[in-house]
């Protein structure tokens, strides 16, 4: 594991320049934050706290070559095993969002900050059932919070080795960009 994590470090590394590793703020069990680990994907880093926060779309120029292959693959978001490791997220669980939609969705989906009773996880409901990428619309995000609502009432080990299997078999996504 780790010679694929020190490869892909490299290969971030060497497509552009800033640092390796992209940390952002995020919100987890019961509200707290934490820093979540991400392979830096793009040419900015934001600390995900601005209002005007801009969520990464289709063709989005502040993505990398390499960071657009990364993401499809869902290659950038292995760093958040050691999230998983230092007890911030889980494997499966609700995919938490960046602090400033969470402060705009709070207040728009009824049980929107019921997802943080667990912690957040690497993969979910939300994210099997198609439900990722960017909300450009509200009914998108609204969606993605309702799934997750149903993987809080249903959780079970089985459900979560269930979402870990359609997981694996759903690594490559055109809805990552």
């Amino acid at each position: 594991r780790q010679p694929v994590l020190l490869l892909l470090a490299g290969i971030v590394k060497l497509s552009s320049p800033g640092p390796i590793i992209f940390c952002q703020d995020r919100y987890g069990l019961d509200g707290c934050p934490f820093k979540i680990f991400k392979f830096r994907t793009m040419f900015v880093t934001e600390s995900g706290s601005t209002k005007d926060l801009q969520q990464a779309k289709r063709n989005d120029p502040r993505v990398t070559s390499i960071g657009r292959l990364m993401r499809q693959l869902s290659l950038d978001e292995l760093p958040q095993l050691f999230n998983v490791l230092n007890g911030s997220m889980s494997l499966v669980g609700p995919r938490p969002h960046a602090v400033a939609h969470n402060e705009q969705y709070r207040t728009q989906i009824t049980g929107y900050m019921q997802r943080h009773i667990f912690r957040p996880g690497i993969t979910g409901l939300a994210q099997v059932q198609g439900f990722r990428g960017e909300t450009p619309r509200f009914e998108s995000m609204y969606n993605r919070i309702e799934a997750d609502l149903h993987y809080l009432k249903e959780w079970s080990i089985a459900f979560d080795f269930r979402i870990m299997i359609i997981t694996l078999f759903n690594l490559w996504s055109r809805k990552a960009y």
